[in-house]
């Protein structure tokens, strides 16, 4: 197994995306921690699953946009599995309204948690893994990083953040061993695109058909990405020495830069 041996720590791991990345990297071998804000019932069947696999694993509550959460996190990570080799800076959340009627609020809710979250992370892990003699980072942006979306200006601006932060940080640790990437996923049926199937769903149209129609008249494929699809390319960053400072698309052909 390629990451036989390593540990991950993967935030907002409960379910969705996080949840791919954490059993794709279980699959190859790594023991995972997995944090959420609020733990319940998915964070349980993940573990479970993890678990299953014939990995340890831990899961650990804590909020990605305060510093001392974030500083316990890393700890008991340590503690628990050993190391934190692998970081996944998965953790975000998304509403949706045009500029004129979003709340500032708001703003600095999601700027709170998708774009401070990997900024207090890495941070946190970054003299641990120096101390290991490498790590992997690996951020999960968005397409909406790369390209606006009409009433996602907030998260949009959050995910471009993750991308500029992404390839600067990758400077910064090069000479490290720590190498930086990000996964920029399409359209994923988690939550969040259930969330805007209703929000962006025409007159007289149910969310299954805004679903189908966004699918059809956004990715090149015509085929939604998944969780497991996020955890394959969260793989390849894990294993990949010398592929650092990117920003990969995971989206049926969505976005080609």
């Amino acid at each position: 197994m390629k990451l036989s041996g390593k540990t991950a720590l993967v935030t907002g791991g409960s379910r969705g995306i996080g949840r791919g990345i954490a059993l794709e990297l279980a699959r190859e071998g790594a023991d995972i921690a997995i944090a959420d804000a609020r733990l319940g019932t998915d964070a349980q069947k993940t573990l479970s699953d993890i678990q299953a696999l014939g990995r340890e694993a831990v899961e650990i509550e804590a909020d990605v946009s305060k510093a001392d959460q974030v500083a316990f996190m890393i700890d008991r990570t340590i503690e628990a599995l050993g190391a934190v080799d692998i970081l996944v800076n998965n953790a975000g959340v998304l509403s949706a309204a045009p500029v004129e009627e979003l709340e500032e609020a708001e703003w600095d809710r999601i700027m709170a948690v998708n774009a401070k979250g990997p900024f207090l992370c890495s941070k946190a892990v970054i003299p641990h893994m120096k101390v290991c003699g490498g790590g992997r980072i690996i951020n999960v942006a968005s397409i909406a990083g790369k390209n606006g979306f009409t009433t996602l200006a907030h998260y949009c601006a959050s995910k471009f953040a993750v991308v500029g932060f992404t390839n600067t940080l990758a400077k910064e640790l090069a000479r490290d061993g720590i190498t930086v990437n990000a996964i920029c996923p399409g359209i994923v049926r988690t939550w969040m695109w259930d969330y805007l199937s209703e929000e962006w769903r025409a007159p007289e149209e149910g969310v299954e058909d805004s679903w189908a129609r966004h699918i059809d008249t956004i990715i090149p494929q015509g085929i939604a990405q998944t969780p497991q699809d996020m955890g394959q390319l969260a793989v390849f960053f894990a294993t990949a020495p010398h592929v650092t400072g990117q920003a990969f698309n995971v989206d049926g052909g969505v976005e080609l830069h």
